[in-house]
């Protein structure tokens, strides 16, 4: 075997291992996609993990001093962060008014999930009822989001701001921010796999790539990959195929009017990774 062969060789092997890395991620990616949870079997959760250090406390000759109870409180904290994804940098409370069994505080708090960052500020008024669970109404909601990538929160942000459902906001965080990972993953495999068709101009964390052709220098085309978050909450990825330079000639318009629909038609076919490959895979060959 001589080298160009030998070099032939790994470099196969090494597009199967990146290939092989990134049909694992996405089947990470669609097994967490798949599962969803109830606040009920969160909390559950929560308490089976909780179980054993309460146990062990309450086997304990002495009562839990302070230094115990931070330690259980930290452990909570840690398991819902890396439960969720989410992340909180600054935390602050203030009482604002407590009168009998009416408790009014404000608080403020800052965080991350993913490359995300964010910021809440709201006011949170707590009345305990005779033979009734205690109410928490959470009014004055203010959110601030930013990322550093190509996202549109205003829809949710506004629909949590009115009617102060803060867990509606961090479960379509958590959400949203696992497909801008997911994207950012599969821009960064298929311009590892195809350096000489992929381009991308704003990075992997960009919401579009370009496909040049080298066998037509002057064809080159752009796919749009958005992911858009509405007022309910719901995380919808769209994408689509552009012609990022105007094509002429009859055939050419045919083309231009025909590519995005057969786009989108193998993109509910076969799914996002395999319809973006054959993509590139027809704009190498020239096809």
């Amino acid at each position: 075997m001589n080298s160009n062969e030998f070099q032939a060789c790994e470099d196969e092997i090494k597009s199967l291992e990146e290939e092989i890395k990134m049909l694992t991620e996405e089947y990470e990616h669609s097994q967490h996609q798949s599962v969803t949870y109830t606040e009920a079997e969160i909390m559950e959760i929560m308490k089976l993990l909780r179980r054993k250090p309460e146990e062990e406390l309450k086997q304990s000759k002495s009562s839990p001093d302070q230094e115990t109870q931070l330690h259980l409180l930290e452990a909570d904290l840690s398991f819902i962060m890396k439960f969720t994804g989410i992340f909180f940098t600054h935390y602050s409370r203030k009482l604002v008014e407590k009168n009998g069994s009416k408790t009014i505080q404000t608080y403020k708090m800052s965080g991350k999930c993913q490359s995300i960052s964010f910021q809440l500020e709201f006011k949170l008024t707590e009345e305990s009822q005779m033979n009734r669970n205690a109410s928490a109404i959470v009014t004055d909601l203010n959110i601030i989001t930013l990322c550093d990538t190509h996202c549109d929160l205003s829809k949710l942000v506004s629909r949590v701001e009115e009617n102060g459902n803060l867990c509606l906001f961090f479960r379509s965080l958590t959400c949203f921010s696992e497909w801008c990972k997911h994207r950012e993953r599969a821009f960064t495999h298929f311009k590892n796999k195809y350096p000489d068709v992929v381009a991308l101009p704003e990075g992997s964390h960009g919401d579009y790539m370009l496909l040049r052709s080298t066998q037509l220098p002057e064809f080159e085309l752009m796919i749009v990959w958005k992911i858009q978050v509405d007022e309910k909450g719901n995380i919808i990825p769209v994408l689509d195929l552009l012609n990022k330079i105007p094509l002429q000639g009859t055939l050419a318009n045919k083309f231009a009017s025909d590519a995005p629909q057969g786009f989108r038609s193998l993109l509910h076919m076969v799914g996002i990774q395999a319809c973006i490959e054959t993509v590139i895979i027809s704009i190498s060959k020239g096809k």
